[in-house]
C-alpha cells in the first residue's frame, strides 16, 4: 500500500501517536521518529480560569518580576557546611519530645508503614519507650509532637525522621544568612528512615549519637567550613545526580573532612569504625545536599506575585509544594503516587509503599532527577534509558525559568541546572517534574525495596494556580 500511494521512494515518518505504530513502520524498513506526547489535560473550569488570570498581560509583567528575583536570590545563594550538632541543640523548635518527619503536615493515624516504623523507631531510640510496642501506643497517645521537618528550617531522606539526640548538618547560605539542617545518612538499606527498626537499627543509632556525630562535629570545629556549592557543582561534573548516585560527592565531602577528623580525640578504633562506615555506602553525602538545596531555595521563599516553586516534600500519603508569593508554610497537596523502578529481590511492585520523603528538594532545586544527563550510570538504578535520562534534563527546561551557572551539565555543553519550577508553566504545558527516589516497603520494620521514577500529583498544582489567581490577580 505505502508503494502505491508514495511510489518507490523510502517514507520517513514522524509518529505522534502510539509506540506500536512507530514498531509498525520499522517493519516496513521505512525510517521513523517517534514523538513522546499525550492529549493535554482536562483541567476543572476553576483552573483553567485562574490561569487565565495569571496569563493578563498586567499580572504577567508583576510574576516576570517577581519571579526574577526568587530564581536570583536561589543562584545566588552560597551555602556552606558550617557544623554539625544534636538537633536538641541547634534546630528551632526541637523539644525531647517532638520528632519531625517527611513531607507535609500528617498525623499518625494517617501515616503510612514506612513512616510509623520510623517514628516508633525514634521513639525507643530517645528513650520515650521500651519497645517497638509500647513506642506505638505513645505515638497515638498525644504525647509525641508530629511536625514536619520544613517547617524547622531541616529537610529528612524517606521517612525524613528526626529526634532530639539525632546529629544534624548545619549548612549556612553565606549570601543570604538562612540556615537549613538535616540528620547523618545511616548508610545501608535496613535502617530508620526506610521504616526499618530492630535492634541492629537502634544500635546504629546510639552509635552515631556518641561516635559517629561528635566526631564529624569535632572535625567541623577545626575546619570551620567547607564550601558546599563548589563542591556540588564538582559532583555533578563528576558523574553524579547528587539525588541518588553520590559516589563523587561522598569522595569530596570526604576528603575534605578526613584530615580534621584525624585530629579530634577519638581512638584510632572509633576513626577506623568511622571512616569503613562512610566507605559502606556512596549515600554519606545524600543528606548534605539535600540541605544545600533547601538553604537555597528558603533564600527565595516570601516573594508576592511568584508562582516559583520552593519545596516539594511528600510522606507517604500526601505529596506536598510551597509556592514562593506565601510567606511561611502554605501548602498546596495531592496524593503521594508509586514509584516505578527496579526492585530488590524478593520485591514485587505491590510490595511498595507511596512516595515519600523531603529529598525532593533536590529536584525542586534543579539537581536529583533534573540533573540525570550528568550521571548516565544511574540510569541501571532507576530504569529506563540514557536518552531518557538525557531527555528528562531537556524536558525540564520547559517548565522552569532559568539555568544556575553554578551549576553544571558537561554532556549538554555546560548547561546549567534548570532552576526555578513555574507552576505557570506546569498547568500550561501539562509537564510533571521528574522525581529519582528509593522506594521504601509499605509495611513498618522492612526497610527499602528498591528505587525508581516518579511525578508529583497534578492536584498540588491545580490547587496552587487558584491558590495564586486568588492571591496576585486580586
Amino acid at each position: 500500500m505505502a508503494n502505491k500511494l508514495f511510489g518507490k521512494k523510502k517514507m520517513s515518518v514522524v509518529n505522534v501517536g502510539l509506540n506500536a505504530f512507530n514498531d509498525d513502520v520499522e517493519k516496513q524498513n521505512a525510517s521513523s521518529a517517534q514523538v513522546k506526547w499525550t492529549p493535554p489535560r482536562e483541567y476543572a473550569p476553576e483552573v483553567i480560569e485562574a490561569l487565565e488570570k495569571l496569563q493578563r498581560p498586567d499580572v504577567v509583567e508583576r510574576i516576570k518580576a517577581a519571579n526574577q528575583k526568587v530564581v536570583e536570590r536561589i543562584v545566588e545563594a552560597h551555602p556552606v557546611l558550617v557544623g554539625f550538632g544534636k538537633a536538641i541543640d541547634v534546630v528551632p523548635g526541637m523539644t525531647k519530645n517532638t520528632i519531625l518527619h517527611a513531607g507535609p503536615p500528617v498525623e499518625w493515624e494517617n501515616m503510612c508503614g514506612a513512616m510509623r516504623g520510623a517514628i516508633t523507631g525514634a521513639i525507643v531510640f530517645e528513650g520515650l519507650a521500651k519497645d517497638i510496642k509500647e513506642a506505638e501506643e505513645v505515638a497515638a497517645s498525644g504525647k509525641i509532637i508530629f511536625s514536619p521537618c520544613h517547617e524547622h528550617n531541616c529537610v529528612g531522606s524517606m521517612a525524613g525522621v528526626t529526634s532530639a539526640s539525632m546529629y544534624m548538618h548545619i549548612v549556612k547560605n553565606k549570601t543570604h544568612g538562612n540556615v537549613a539542617y538535616t540528620n547523618l545518612s545511616e548508610q545501608l538499606a535496613k535502617i530508620l528512615r526506610m521504616g526499618a527498626n530492630d535492634q541492629s537499627v537502634i544500635d546504629r543509632l546510639v552509635w552515631m549519637r556518641d561516635v559517629f556525630g561528635p566526631m564529624l562535629a569535632q572535625a567541623m570545629e577545626k575546619a570551620g567550613e567547607i564550601d558546599l556549592r563548589s563542591m556540588l557543582g564538582q559532583a555533578l561534573q563528576m558523574g553524579d545526580e547528587d539525588h541518588n548516585r553520590n559516589i563523587a560527592g561522598t569522595l569530596l565531602l570526604f576528603q575534605a573532612l578526613a584530615p580534621y577528623m584525624l585530629e579530634t580525640d577519638f581512638t584510632i578504633e572509633q576513626k577506623k569504625e568511622v571512616f569503613q562506615f562512610i566507605e559502606s555506602s556512596d549515600y554519606f553525602s545524600g543528606p548534605t545536599w539535600m540541605a544545600v538545596s533547601k538553604c537555597a531555595l528558603d533564600a527565595g521563599h516570601g516573594v508576592p506575585d511568584s508562582t516559583i516553586v520552593t519545596t516539594m516534600c511528600r510522606n507517604g500519603t500526601d505529596f506536598g509544594i510551597r509556592v514562593a508569593a506565601f510567606e511561611g508554610f502554605k501548602w498546596f497537596t495531592g496524593p503521594a503516587g508509586v514509584v516505578k523502578g527496579p526492585m530488590m529481590a524478593g520485591y514485587k511492585p505491590e510490595d511498595s509503599g507511596r512516595d515519600i520523603g523531603d529529598s525532593a528538594i533536590t529536584e525542586t532545586y534543579g539537581i536529583g532527577g533534573f540533573a540525570m544527563a550528568a550521571a548516565p550510570a544511574i540510569v541501571p538504578l532507576v530504569g529506563g534509558t540514557v536518552d531518557e535520562a538525557v531527555n528528562y534534563s531537556k524536558e525540564m527546561m520547559n517548565i522552569t525559568t532559568t539555568v544556575n551557572p553554578n551549576l553544571t551539565i558537561p554532556i549538554l555543553n555546560f548547561r546549567g541546572i534548570c532552576t526555578g519550577i513555574d507552576v505557570v508553566k506546569v498547568i500550561e504545558t501539562g509537564i510533571l517534574p521528574i522525581i529519582n527516589t528509593a522506594i521504601a516497603h509499605k509495611d513498618a520494620g522492612i526497610g527499602m525495596i528498591g528505587t525508581g521514577l516518579v511525578h508529583p500529583p497534578f492536584e498540588a498544582f491545580e490547587k496552587a494556580i487558584v491558590a495564586l489567581a486568588e492571591e496576585i490577580s486580586a
